[in-house]
């Protein structure tokens, strides 16, 4: 690959829009959905699925579903990106969201 290929790759790596919200991870079998706020929407599902299939996913609800069901029988959604002008109320907006989809869809979180 040339080296200008290369330094347009990185620079529009560099550039991305990182999109933050709100994501969900379903069991079709069970009904329960889990839900945390993100700051990378587009990476999370990758962490997510990773730790479940190493067997450590900090939730125990979770991971007991992957055990049971296999990655076939749970689902990775966006629910919501949050966007904002102002840097400084993401983390606002993404609490708030947080609690209106956990209140919504009667979900556990994901995260903590």
């Amino acid at each position: 690959m040339a080296t200008s290929r290369k330094k347009d790759l990185i620079r529009e790596y560099k550039e991305r829009e990182i999109r933050q919200g709100i994501v969900a991870v379903r069991c079709a079998a069970s009904g329960d959905s889990w839900i945390a706020a993100s700051r990378n929407v587009d990476s999370q599902a990758n962490g997510i699925w990773f730790q479940l299939k190493q067997g450590n996913h900090h939730n125990r609800a979770l991971q007991d579903a992957w055990n049971t069901h296999g990655e076939s029988g749970l689902t990775f959604e966006v629910l919501e990106v949050v966007n904002d002008d102002n840097a400084l109320l993401i983390p606002v907006l993404l609490k708030e969201r947080l609690a209106h989809w956990t209140a919504q869809l009667n979900a556990q979180k994901l995260i903590g």
